[in-house]
């Protein structure tokens, strides 16, 4: 996992979920800072204080959002945007995470390990890719 650290991809693990990022990547809602006038509407808006102002712009507390999109709806700029924008640069650090791993030293050259880390990598994706789909299957049950 080093050679992820020296790419700048962090794999960490929250309260809520696990997330394969690139540093200053932001997740769902965030602040596109060049878009943020820091008018602060936001963060009145905000019900449980989740939004703080940092350098005159808005930054998200994503551990204390509870993702009622208030923020989206009152920000004159459009300067709050949705996760899904970050679609392709997390595929690309999921992407570049793999790399590294088939950079590895116990991987390296061995197209043997590194075939078997591919169908490893497949399954976690997988195994992401059903627990999104049965949590979407399942949200009916909630309301």
């Amino acid at each position: 996992m080093a050679d992820a650290w020296r790419l700048g991809i962090e794999y960490s693990l929250s309260r809520r979920t696990r997330n394969l990022q690139k540093k200053g990547e932001e997740s769902m809602p965030w602040v596109k800072a060049e878009d943020c006038t820091g008018c602060g509407v936001c963060i009145g808006a905000c019900p449980v204080g989740a939004i703080e102002k940092q350098d005159a712009k808005a930054i998200i507390d994503n551990e204390e959002c509870i993702r009622c999109g208030l923020c989206h709806r009152v920000c004159p700029s459009d300067a709050v945007r949705h996760d899904a924008e970050q679609i392709p640069a997390q595929v690309e650090a999921n992407l570049a995470w793999v790399r590294c791993l088939l950079e590895h030293d116990y991987y390296a050259n061995d197209p043997e390990k590194q075939a078997w880390l591919m169908k490893r990598m497949a399954k976690h994706f997988t195994k992401d890719l059903n627990v999104a789909k049965q949590t979407l299957e399942s949200l009916d049950s909630l309301a």
